[in-house]
């Protein structure tokens, strides 16, 4: 049998650890950090096993069958209905053979393309594997060696050497500290396997645009941002758990909602501009189109900008901001290069689909629904009520008081993480339904067969998985793979024909 005395005797405990005086041992206090650094493993084992499931379909040499029916389908209907913009073209530059060539059937295209996008998938789930056995690695190591109690005496220390703060009176000044350290931590650790992803793997795979100068420059940028942006943030979150008393989490939650939406206003108009060069859509034909479509849809759009993507990197996108009548739309110029005027309207009629279907405002109302229960279950864990979680992981929480940016991260890195597995799992489930539903919108719009060229233009181009693993990609994928939104679409189409 057992002897759970023994066990609950077991040092549970950090190698360093905060001095206090003797209490005596509890099931939290016992147990807390053993249950985290179980629940962790549990974590990356799923996700491992997943990863490898994924990895396995990367190593398939047999073109998708249902992928095949499906694009086959496409180009049967496009030489059925041929555009009246092919033409004959001069002989192509050896760069322009590697890219897609938008007049011929898609299929074989596709096909060629299908093992450099294994070996790139395959690559891509590799790194991701080592990097997660790191990840893992260091956040269990962090916990048995007590990285967060000792970095938060080290801040104390800092503080009272440099600059006269007392842990009492000046329990945010040291905060501020203590996430200075932590951050520049945290982007010296991640620094290799960031640069061996960008100037290796996606230079590889014909990708990566960055110099290592560039790169290294948005780097010192970020890190200057988050402590403009992130500094006061936090300053101001933690004096309003402070002042709020029992109901704090009210305020907090009217912060998060205030802050959120000047971060939206904010960042795309002030920051991005900081990394890429934003340039107003040249009058073209394309350009009196989108606004057709904008006003079709009573989409208030008021300035179209290109961005030069293609500085950082190949891979291409497009995405809309705005508050209220002042809505914008931003264009990749890879994606420009990658698909025609009608299939970018398709794609913009997809993405306006969110906005006119309440996705983009139902997504914000679930952020603001998150913070609000987040940060209710953490008032209900906050101060005496979790002095034995706080002493688990080798804080005093006696007769030095818990600081509450600690608080916070133990409450988010203990009992709120199972929470948070499974409502980010909701929110991916959601979001793809989402995707769909866009897709459906920019169908009815009559757009359906221009959708669905641009989808495998855009998957060719940037070797997107034609083959994924089903259990990987219900797990990760917020947008579905693209054999079945081609499969609902020309599900959509039948119905309407």
């Amino acid at each position: 049998m057992i002897d759970l005395n023994k066990l609950t005797s077991l040092p549970w405990k950090p190698m360093y650890a905060q001095s206090s005086q003797e209490t005596e041992a509890t099931v939290t206090s016992t147990y807390a950090m053993a249950l985290t650094i179980l629940f962790t493993v549990f974590v990356f084992s799923f996700e491992h096993m997943l990863d490898e499931r994924q990895a396995l379909a990367y190593k398939s040499k047999e073109f998708p069958a249902l992928l095949e029916q499906t694009v086959g389908k496409i180009d049967a209907e496009k030489k059925a209905n041929p555009s009246q913009k092919e033409e004959k073209k001069d002989e192509a530059s050896d760069d322009d053979k590697k890219k897609l060539d938008k007049d011929k059937p898609i299929l074989p295209q596709l096909k060629e393309k299908f093992t450099k996008a294994q070996l790139y998938g395959t690559d891509k789930i590799n790194f991701g594997m080592i990097s997660s056995v790191y990840n893992l690695i260091e956040s269990v190591g962090f916990l048995i060696i007590g990285f967060l109690p000792y970095t938060w005496d080290y801040s104390v220390k800092l503080g009272e050497a440099h600059f006269g703060y007392n842990e009492q009176d000046n329990e945010i000044k040291i905060s501020l500290i203590f996430l200075l350290l932590t951050t520049i931590l945290g982007t010296i650790t991640a620094l290799p396997f960031e640069l061996y992803s960008t100037f290796q793997i996606e230079k590889k795979h014909g990708f990566n645009k960055q110099t290592l100068g560039l790169f290294f420059s948005d780097k010192v940028k970020s890190l200057i941002l988050t402590c403009i942006i992130g500094g006061p943030f936090v300053a101001a979150l933690l004096k309003i758990i402070k002042w709020g008393g029992e109901n704090f989490y009210l305020y907090v939650w009217a912060f998060m909602f205030v802050f959120s939406a000047f971060m939206m206003t904010i960042v795309p108009v002030f920051v991005m501009p900081l990394f890429n060069k934003y340039e107003p859509l040249p009058d073209s034909d394309l350009k009196t189109r989108i606004y057709q479509l904008a006003d079709r849809l009573k989409y208030p759009l008021t300035k179209l900008f290109v961005m030069d993507g293609s500085k950082r990197s190949s891979h291409s996108n497009a995405f809309m901001f705005g508050f209220g009548k002042n809505k914008r739309i931003v264009l990749f110029d890879t994606l420009m290069e990658q698909v025609d005027d009608d299939e970018i309207l398709a794609i913009l009629g997809h993405e306006l689909g969110h906005w006119k279907l309440g996705h983009t405002l139902s997504q914000f109302v679930i952020t603001q629904l998150y913070f609000g229960a987040s940060f209710y279950g953490f008032s209900l864990c906050y101060g005496a009520h979790a002095a034995d979680l706080y002493q688990a992981f080798g804080f005093d929480g006696v007769s030095r008081p818990i600081p509450t940016i600690i608080a916070l991260l133990l409450f988010f890195q203990t009992i709120w993480a199972p929470i948070d597995k499974v409502l980010s799992f909701l929110v991916t489930l959601n979001t793809r339904r989402n995707e769909f539903a866009a897709d459906r919108f920019s169908v009815d719009l009559g757009m359906s067969k221009k959708l669905q060229t641009g989808l495998c233009k855009i998957s060719l181009e940037n070797l997107g998985a034609m083959n994924p693993d089903p259990w990987y990609a219900t797990y990760h994928y917020s947008h579905p793979p693209l054999v079945e939104r081609l499969s609902a679409m020309m599900k959509l189409d039948k119905k309407q024909g």
